[in-house]
């Protein structure tokens, strides 16, 4: 899997951050930027989630198996 962030769709909500910290950080003003592109085990699994839940403005998505 490959973890991929649209800072331009970002609304800067946190949630990615809040619920995936070793895959999601946000710059200074507070867009999403991705810190592990290719997280495996639980924090692949966050990733997931906040991709097919959580994120509010869907500026992450998940691609590749």
């Amino acid at each position: 899997m490959k973890v991929h962030a649209e800072r331009d769709r970002c609304i800067g909500a946190g949630l990615c951050t809040l619920h995936a910290p070793a895959v999601f950080d946000q710059e200074d003003d507070g867009m999403v930027v991705v810190l592990n592109e290719r997280p495996t085990g639980t924090d692949a699994d966050d990733a997931r989630k906040v991709a097919e839940h959580l994120c509010p403005g869907k500026a992450v998505r998940i691609t590749g198996g």
